[in-house]
């Protein structure tokens, strides 16, 4: 795969589909979380992706590769949390935190599989 083949992957266009569903629907969080709840977690989700990208671009050292895609899991899971803190304080209907719930954890599946065969990739 070249410099982008990483855009081709199930994962990337997973965790890109997820960013954009919290984009939009942060766009409604109250102005007062802009600094706060909004940007975190636009920010966690966003760097799964962006992550991804250095992964790729690492993948002829597998230890480094591997290291760079725990930071993509690692985001991915700080994401769960902000979801849950957007739920909790009434900015998310239960549907919706439960539809991107589901979606974080499709991402966490591919990663860990990802991170538990690294020379498929």
């Amino acid at each position: 795969m070249g410099a982008t083949g990483f855009k081709q992957t199930t994962v990337y266009k997973k965790a890109f589909s997820l960013a954009m569903d919290i984009f939009e629907m942060s766009k409604s969080f109250p102005v007062e979380e802009r600094y706060a709840l909004t940007d975190q977690v636009r920010r966690s989700s966003r760097s799964v992706c962006a992550n991804l990208a250095e992964a790729y671009r690492k993948r002829q050292y597998p230890a480094h590769f591997v290291s760079k895609l725990s930071d993509c899991d690692m985001e991915n899971s700080e994401t769960s949390v902000w979801i849950d803190f957007a739920f909790s304080c009434n900015y998310l209907k239960e549907e919706i935190k439960a539809a991107l719930l589901s979606k974080n954890e499709e991402v966490g599946r591919l990663l860990h599989h990802m991170i538990n065969n690294p020379q498929k990739y």
